[in-house]
């Protein structure tokens, strides 16, 4: 039995779905062998996620979005580092109710990469989502030794909007090590760096931005790419178009900038947490997260299990809080059966407060129907 499951957003991680899942089977067969590996997709929790399977966790003071110092982590196994933006950028760090959309920046991300390749790091899987930040990864490139100067030739300030006063670009200061560390962006978003399936029109709104402010990033973001066009040449404009340069408020383009290989974000990490080595010694693989809906389809980490073990011949169910996609969606991506909390619990409010003893009633369900 393998549960390889994605957290509960607001209620739990994905390591306490993980314990909740293991005591609910643990009720009905005592002695079930059970592996467990969290799951993340390159949000917010893929840090812990690698730590749970045995990385070791680093800590230390980066700038958050509004360059107020905080705590932030990374891991590292061996010269492996996986680096989550969300911790140093991410909307977590912002104060309850408070979105600086135009002004949020993205160094402290940059700080984080600088401190993972101080700790000896040769590929690094950058995690990016849940950011709080729409700056095109201006601020994590001038961490790592990028200048972004006005007409008098000063710094811009931070931010997405301060883009929009951008005059130069010089990237010959990035840091060395940069050149020959395999960097890696996972993500589950492919959108562009701008226009209507851009970072600014699409996530914008989530971080605060009003109408006028998505116009404005928007514009900003594009005078970006052309001004960073006339430092580099054509690959600027090349990355602003890819897949992922819109990522977490286009911090995936300052990534690419950097010669980052994008991929889905659970496929890389499947890869690093060894997935495919504990789906061979599994019977049944458990998935899931908070919800099972049209954007779980779209690279989410559930998906992403349950395609690996599809392929590998293995069965899988899903634990969520709510579930809002058909039988016949749930066939197509490999998931036989979804076990909802709001099954056991119609009070969604409730479910939410009390999600891990319910997760546990789920879980010995799934013990009933699949392992007596």
């Amino acid at each position: 039995m393998l549960i390889a499951a994605d957290k509960f957003k607001g209620s739990l991680t994905a390591v306490q779905v993980a314990e909740r899942v293991t005591a609910g089977l643990r009720h009905v067969v005592p002695d079930v062998d059970v592996e467990a590996m969290p799951v993340a997709d390159g949000g917010d929790g893929t840090v812990d996620a690698a730590v749970a399977a045995g990385f070791e966790r680093h800590e230390v003071r980066v700038a958050g979005p509004l360059g107020d110092e905080v705590t932030a982590a990374f891991a590292l196994r061996g010269d492996t580092a996986v680096v989550e933006m969300a911790e140093a950028s991410g909307l977590q760090r912002l104060p309850a109710g408070v979105f600086a959309p135009l002004t949020a920046s993205t160094y402290g991300s940059g700080e984080l990469l600088r401190a993972a390749l101080d700790a000896g790091a040769r590929t690094i899987v950058f995690g990016v989502g849940g950011s709080a930040t729409t700056d095109g990864g201006a601020g994590m490139l001038a961490a790592l030794g990028a200048r972004f100067l006005d007409a008098d030739g000063e710094p811009v300030t931070p931010g997405g909007g301060g883009l929009a006063e951008l005059a130069s670009a010089d990237l010959s200061g990035l840091d060395p090590r940069l050149a020959s560390v395999e960097l890696v962006l996972a993500s589950d978003v492919d959108n562009p760096l701008t226009g209507p399936k851009g970072a600014p029109a699409v996530y914008g709104p989530q971080k605060g931005a009003s109408p006028d402010d998505v116009a404005a990033l928007d514009a900003a973001l594009a005078h970006f790419a052309k001004v960073l066009e006339g430092a580099i040449g054509a690959r600027a404009a090349e990355h602003a178009a890819g897949p992922g340069a819109g990522a977490a408020g286009g911090i995936g383009y300052g990534a690419l900038l950097l010669g980052a290989r994008f991929r889905p974000g659970i496929e890389v990490m499947l890869d690093v947490l060894g997935f495919a080595q504990a789906l061979e010694r599994a019977e049944l693989v458990i998935t899931g997260e908070g919800s099972l809906d049209e954007q779980t389809l779209h690279g989410k980490a559930p998906a992403g299990v349950a395609a690996a073990a599809r392929a590998a011949g293995k069965e899988v169910v899903a634990v969520c809080g709510r579930l809002a996609l058909p039988p016949e969606a749930l066939g197509r991506a490999g998931i036989r059966r979804v076990y909802p909390l709001t099954d056991l619990e119609p009070d969604v409010e409730k479910c939410i407060a009390e999600a891990g003893p319910i997760l546990e009633r789920s879980a010995a369900r799934i013990a009933e129907d699949f392992l007596r």
